[in-house]
């Protein structure tokens, strides 16, 4: 039978809500037969049995008209639902009430003599007859399909069993991808019940016992309300016992109607970073970009793209996207297009290290706001052959970004540093120190009172999944099927979300006053060893199948890094994820003078140019033998 309502609805659905309603006034016939039944004893009377068949067209009418006025016939019985008991349940109530009427109003013989009982009786055996058949149709049909066939979808077992995991259950109920078998919840009153014939088993903690008890290779992480530790917790007891980890969407997003529960996504590293949230002062960062030109060098690279979304968020009046890669400048451009067409942007081609294409740029579209992250930041690469390069992009290049900001009004110029700059002990590293100095330099150039462009510097760590970072690179090896190649064993590095990273630059942005240098909190340092192993069982592989190799550290290469040098302290601000380092005084005039007269000349051996970089920064500590 349901084979022929399915072979039905795919060929004529029009059909088969006509043999619905007639299916429903065939139930009413036999309702209401059964009602004078009940009354009687099943012994109906012979003046009883021609009234209660004469009257019953009336009663046809009535049911019918309300049948059609609650739309019963738009559901589909194979996903009958509680919400289509209710309105069975409201349609036969105000047919009973309307047929209780008539029964008064009317002073026909066969009105006067509708027993009282009938019209009680009459309603509710309907609301059963109509509602069962519905009900027994999705059961008949689900036994079908998973019942002697085997239950379709692999078998889950959900971590949370509060709403979304209630709701998760309901919703993967009819699905051909996942079926709930178990539950696990720290809640000791949830323990023991059950969820949609889903046993709550246990604990969190004993993820990998339950998992390997039943069977289970799946695991849907559903705790969107609750803090990110915890969260983070079930999610690195899951992928430790070797499980594949999936969680449900953002519980704004769930409550806002926009994604359902069972959008459920992969756990990636983002989810085992514990990252907070980023509170931004909107308002603050709303009064200071919008309707104002703000300019982007780098714009086409990890974080100046970001930075350049960021902005995006808050009106300016033109965005103006520097950068020296035409391939990294078309792609950003064609997303602008896309993802913020009511944002005016503009793309230019232009190297930071020329100074005339910076003066023409800022003198033409007369920026208020730089955000300066063109930069060359591999370490390896930027120790030997290309350490003058190093020098530079980074060095010069930032000196010329920020003569132009002087020379053409800009109101702020924000410098992206990196936690290398610290103690550096490789040329990139220390190209960021030196660049730091010279704007600390050039800031304190000004006359006291003097109005002049606010230099403002923002340090922090690795940002997660930024070109050329460790993430892709174990991503991309993970994918040839390994080895994933680490440098040392005990090498650790702070990581931070690109988004985050972002967020915290305008921040340091809106509350720079000039001078000082912004150090992020970048939160606990990661284990390079442990974030390879995780990645291996995020992508549902084993050490075995994906070995980690040990290749020793790299040229200029730290086991861990730092956020403050050794001659550094940092001072609170009023943002909690910002400080603000304490630095040794800033370089004189003849300091700058003297970098300024090195970056004019042409050096090609490296060991001369980290002697050199040592004298403009003292706490350089380079190896020789990288030269």
């Amino acid at each position: 039978m349901p084979l022929f309502f399915s072979r039905l609805q795919r060929a004529n659905p029009g059909l088969l809500r006509i043999f619905a309603f007639f299916h429903d006034l065939c139930a009413l016939l036999v309702c209401w037969l059964l009602a004078y039944g009940l009354r009687f004893n099943l012994t109906l009377p012979a003046e009883y049995a021609g009234q209660c068949w004469r009257f019953l067209p009336w009663v046809a009418g009535v049911y019918a008209a309300t049948f059609l006025f609650f739309g019963l016939y738009r559901g589909i019985w194979r996903y009958a639902s509680l919400r289509d008991l209710l309105r069975i349940v409201s349609a036969v109530a105000l047919g009973g009430l309307v047929t209780a009427a008539l029964v008064f109003m009317l002073h026909t013989p066969d009105a006067q003599h509708v027993p009282r009982s009938v019209l009680v009786l009459h309603p509710l055996l309907l609301i059963l007859g109509m509602g069962g058949s519905r009900f027994a149709y999705r059961l008949l049909k689900d036994w079908r399909q998973y019942g002697h066939m085997g239950r379709a979808g692999e078998w889950v077992m959900v971590v949370g069993a509060g709403i979304a995991g209630v709701r998760l259950a309901r919703e993967l109920k009819t699905s051909l991808d996942w079926q709930v078998a178990a539950f696990l919840d720290d809640d000791p009153a949830k323990i023991g019940q059950e969820i949609y014939g889903a046993r709550v088993y246990g604990p969190i903690r004993d993820v990998a016992r339950w998992a390997g008890q039943l069977n289970i290779s799946s695991v849907i992480i559903a705790m969107p309300g609750a803090s990110r530790q915890a969260r983070q917790r079930a999610m690195e007891l899951a992928v430790q016992a070797g499980l594949k980890v999936l969680t449900v969407p953002a519980l704004a997003d769930i409550l806002s109607g926009r994604i359902t529960v069972s959008r459920l996504r992969q756990v990636d590293l983002e989810d085992l970073l514990n990252r907070d949230a980023v509170q931004l002062d909107e308002t603050g960062l709303l009064g200071m970009l919008a309707t104002k030109v703000v300019a982007v060098t780098g714009a086409g690279g990890s974080i100046g793209s970001e930075l350049a979304r960021q902005i995006a968020r808050f009106k300016p009046r033109l965005l103006l996207l520097y950068e020296h890669s035409e391939f990294a400048l078309f792609q950003i451009e064609q997303e602008f297009r896309r993802v913020f067409p009511d944002i005016p942007v503009r793309c230019v081609i232009g190297d930071v290290k020329d100074g005339e294409r910076l003066a023409q740029v800022f003198g033409g579209f007369q920026p208020e706001y730089v955000f300066h992250a063109a930069a060359y930041k591999h370490v390896p690469l930027m120790e030997g052959d290309n350490a003058w390069q190093a020098v530079q992009n980074n060095i010069a290049g930032t000196y010329a970004v920020a003569r132009a900001a002087q020379g053409h009004g800009v109101k702020k110029m924000v410098f992206i540093s990196t936690d290398k700059a610290v103690n550096p002990v490789n040329v990139m590293g220390c190209t960021k120190r030196v660049s730091e100095m010279l704007l600390s330099s050039l800031e304190n150039s000004l006359e006291d009172g003097a109005k002049g462009t606010q230099f403002i510097t923002v340090r922090f760590g690795n940002v997660l999944g930024s070109n050329g970072s460790v993430i892709p690179t174990f991503q991309a090896q993970i994918e040839k099927g390994g080895p994933v190649t680490v440098t040392h064993p005990d090498i650790i590095r702070y990581f931070m979300l690109i988004p985050e990273a972002a967020q915290l630059v305008l921040q340091a942005a809106l509350m720079g006053k000039g001078g000082e240098i912004f150090v992020l909190d970048m939160g606990e340092p990661v284990k390079i060893m442990d974030l390879a192993r995780d990645m291996i069982l995020l992508s549902g592989h084993s050490e075995a199948e994906i070995p980690i190799q040990i290749t020793g550290l790299r040229p200029g290469e730290k086991l861990y890094e730092e956020l403050l040098a050794d001659d550094e302290t940092s001072l609170p601000t009023p943002h909690a994820k910002l400080r603000i380092a304490k630095s040794a005084p800033p370089p004189s005039s003849a300091w700058r003078e003297e970098l300024e007269s090195w970056l004019g000349s042409a050096v090609n051996d490296s060991a001369a140019i980290k002697a050199r970089l040592q004298k403009f920064a003292p706490e350089f500590r380079y190896q020789t033998t990288s030269a």
